[in-house]
């Protein structure tokens, strides 16, 4: 027989085996009730184990009903068999991925991209522990060739820097699952991915075409748009819309700018752009026309029912330029590409909020400019108006313009922070080594 013992509030269940050994099973804390409830279990267990015959149906239940722990100590009296671990499924890695990922609404609408493809060729139900290389490398190909749809017509193939990205988020989800000991190993580990990069979507606007895209905008809030995107770089809207007066420092000709793609990395959040003599004008006249007291410098994107894409198609066809592929990414490129003509690879990079790297795999561009001047033929009336070869023609010695007069009675909250003034000195006649004694 077995009885039931307490230490406090834990309770514990004793009795002896068929050799005769006492033994002791430790409930933990525990009402009476559940108590009782487990000793009822365990004489069932017993005369099953003694008659070795089938246990009870409350025995069954109340083994299914306690926790692993509990559950293993029965075990470990030879009362019970080991559970069978739980299947875990495709489905159920990329919940649990899903509601592991703190990431910005535009990543996670990437990452169900993937993961919707990756239900639709594999299968929710799918065990993770029967996935192979193989159904990894039919993934794969899956989403990188065209495949007829329900009325049999071929689908639209994905672009390679598409696949490539992906591929990167299955290959992290998987990593994860290994992470959490979900799989002993990833059948994704050894898939090609490619390069996210798509040379055949670069596109150089040149800084004519963008002054016509300018006098075609219908406001200056528009205008600023589009000035922002190609002579500052900022990403559009993430980090336009972010954009306010108090980040404006006219007497320094700098930008604050916050950035939400890379909040997440130490010390990227914000970056500081340069207020380029393209840019001026345009903020200058925005600000001036400006409601006092305004604090956003671009407010209509505060509307999420803007639809930038539809109305910046718009106002290109407007200016009678052809639109090109990924209008504010490559105004973005567009900008570095300038910049890396100028200024050091890591300045431009500081400016954009990325590494050299990234700006060489994904921004830098060239352009026939460079073949024609490298090859001496054409003209290159393009110099006098690229700010890009401005910069080595100018006059280092002329005096430099005057920072406009802010003509707008708004009041700048906050505006830049002021850095002390680098005191210049001449060198004295014993330049920078010591003298010999």
């Amino acid at each position: 027989m077995a009885s039931v013992g307490w230490e406090g509030n834990r309770a514990r269940i004793q009795f002896r085996d068929a050799q005769g050994k006492q033994k002791t099973l430790r409930l933990g804390e525990c009402s009476e009730r559940n108590a009782l409830l487990a000793l009822a279990a365990m004489e069932h267990l017993l005369e099953a184990k003694r008659h070795d015959a089938a246990a009870h149906y409350d025995a069954v239940r109340w083994l299914d009903r306690i926790d692993d722990r509990l559950h293993a100590r029965v075990v470990s009296l030879g009362l019970a068999k080991p559970r069978g671990k739980a299947v875990v499924t495709l489905e159920m890695l990329l919940d649990r991925f899903d509601a592991a990922s703190t990431v910005k609404p535009a990543t996670r609408a990437a990452y169900k991209q993937a993961t919707d493809s990756l239900l639709d060729h594999l299968g929710a139900s799918a065990p993770l522990l029967d996935l192979t290389m193989a159904d990894a490398d039919g993934w794969r190909k899956s989403i990188a060739e065209p495949t007829l749809d329900k009325h049999g017509e071929p689908t639209k193939r994905l672009a390679r820097a598409t696949v490539a990205k992906r591929v990167h988020i299955a290959k992290a989800i998987f990593r994860k699952a290994v992470k959490w000991g979900l799989i002993p190993s990833s059948p994704f580990a050894d898939l090609r991915a490619g390069s996210q990069s798509n040379p055949d979507r670069a596109f150089y606007v040149a800084a004519d075409t963008i002054r016509s895209i300018l006098a075609a905008c219908p406001d200056d809030q528009w205008r600023a748009i589009v000035a922002l995107s190609r002579f500052a770089g900022l990403r559009c809207p993430s980090e336009i819309v972010a954009l306010r007066w108090g980040d404006v420092n006219w007497e320094r000709g700098r930008l604050m700018v916050k950035s939400p793609k890379t909040a997440n990395y130490e010390g990227h959040a914000v970056r500081v752009v340069p207020i380029s003599p393209e840019l001026r004008p345009t903020l200058q006249d925005l600000f001036d026309r400006a409601e006092p007291g305004t604090e956003a410098v671009v407010p209509r994107l505060n509307d999420p029912r803007t639809n930038l894409r539809s109305q910046f198609e718009r106002i290109i066809a407007k200016a009678g330029v052809t639109p090109w592929p990924r209008l504010f990414q490559n105004l973005r490129a567009s900008c570095e590409t300038d910049w890396a003509e100028r200024f050091p690879a890591h300045v431009c990079a500081k400016w954009l909020g990325h590494s050299p790297l990234i700006a060489a795999k994904h921004y830098l561009q060239t352009r026939d400019a460079h073949f024609d001047m490298a090859a001496g033929v054409g003209d290159f009336r393009e110099a006098a108006t690229n700010p890009a070869t401005q910069a080595h023609q100018s006059d280092p010695t002329a005096p430099q313009p005057k920072t406009q007069k802010l003509r707008n009675a708004a009041e700048l909250v906050g505006v830049g922070v002021g850095c002390d003034p680098l005191k210049i000195e001449a060198m004295g006649a014993v330049g920078f080594e010591p003298t010999k004694a």
